[in-house]
């Protein structure tokens, strides 16, 4: 079987329960007509009226299993239906009725409305069934009144209750198939870092063997196990608890990145990012530190959080040497995207900026964040 919505499992969950209800229906609804037998002034018609109701039950119990057959069509007959049996029982039972040939039975197809088309459609239903049963008596008493507002505020609820369980199963899909894929990702990632850093380091020792420019092969490969080794800790030490659902708050993550030569300042108050946005933002501002103190040995860093309305800006500063002029896009043809990917990326694909100044007195990244970023 292929994956299905959640949102037609609930249906199809809510329907089965429906058979059975229209099953314990159709037993009252029988029992009663066979116990008022006297009250038909034409039994042969109620009789007939009966038998509609058993087989009607059994065809709604057939055609509601499968949602192929869950239409338009089949619903609009389920209605027409009931409500051709509450109009016909003046003509069975004459004038001055008290319970109708259907009584409850017509609550089945009431709830196949609630549940297919949500309150909408229970509350349309219910009006429906409602007004024509208020329709055919000669005197409308408080206990019929009060059978049909029950009817309208049955649909409405059954309705509403049908939506709120179908959006949680949609939430709680979605929420699992991103966990699972968070933790699908984290293996394959950790799988592939390990066999990266495990070349890495071989190509680091055999260069320092080999001399020459193996040498200087093996120390370009030194330094990017050393930013991978990184990298992978500050990925592991943001929280996963969520599995990529829920926020973060961008200010604590921040605060843990604070060491000797690194300064954080933020606001006071919790600066809550969606999940995955926010462990990316704080993943791209360790890219930063990672490169402040690879490029920048000794040099001291600060981290600046501003919460804004609709956005989050991070600025990183150092006072180091700065970058110099062409370094980037070298170290880009070489194959080297540590900017370009842990950093400009990462931001880039939540939908944000990130805006490099850099000179004699040091090295900024402005990165901004729109709140809305997922």
């Amino acid at each position: 079987m292929g994956w299905r919505r959640p949102e037609t499992t609930v249906e199809d969950r809510l329907f089965r329960a429906l058979a059975l209800l229209r099953v314990v229906l159709l037993v009252n609804a029988v029992g009663l007509n066979l116990y008022r037998a006297d009250n038909f002034q034409r039994p042969v018609a109620g009789l007939v009226l009966t038998l509609t109701m058993v087989g009607w039950t059994a065809f709604t119990v057939w055609a509601y299993a499968d949602p192929a057959r869950r239409n338009r069509v089949v619903l609009g007959l389920d209605l027409a239906v009931a409500l051709a049996l509450l109009l016909a029982t003046p003509l069975v039972k004459g004038a001055g009725f008290s319970a109708t040939v259907p009584g409850f039975w017509v609550m089945g197809a009431l709830l196949a409305w609630a549940v297919h088309w949500r309150w909408q459609g229970g509350l349309a239903a219910a009006l429906v069934l409602a007004l024509a049963d208020l329709g055919i008596r000669q005197e409308i008493s408080q206990t019929n009144y009060g059978n049909a507002y029950l009817l309208v505020i049955g649909g409405v609820v059954i309705g509403g209750l049908a939506d709120s369980l179908q959006r949680m199963a949609e939430h709680r899909d979605a929420a699992e198939r991103e966990a699972a894929a968070a933790a699908e990702r984290a293996r394959l990632a950790r799988a592939v870092h390990d066999g990266v850093l495990q070349v890495l380091a071989l190509v680091q020792r055999r260069g320092a063997e080999l001399g020459g420019e193996a040498a200087e092969l093996g120390r370009l490969a030194g330094e990017q196990e050393t930013v991978l080794r990184g990298l992978i800790h500050a990925q592991d030490a943001l929280p996963a608890a969520d599995g990529g659902a829920g926020t973060v708050d961008v200010a604590a993550e921040l605060a843990r990145l604070a060491r000797p030569g690194v300064v954080v300042a933020g606001p006071g108050v919790p600066v809550e990012l969606a999940g995955y946005a926010g462990r990316e933002l704080v993943a791209a501002v360790a890219a930063c530190l990672d490169n402040v103190a690879r490029h920048a040995p000794g040099a001291s860093a600060w981290v600046l959080l501003e919460a804004l309305p609709d956005r989050v800006e991070v600025s990183v500063r150092d006072d180091g040497p700065g970058i110099p002029e062409g370094r980037l896009g070298e170290a880009a043809d070489q194959g080297r995207l540590g900017v370009r990917e842990s950093i400009c990326g990462r931001v880039s694909d939540l939908g944000g900026t990130a805006t490099l100044t850099t000179g004699a007195d040091g090295t900024e990244w402005e990165l901004t964040v729109p709140r809305e970023a997922r």
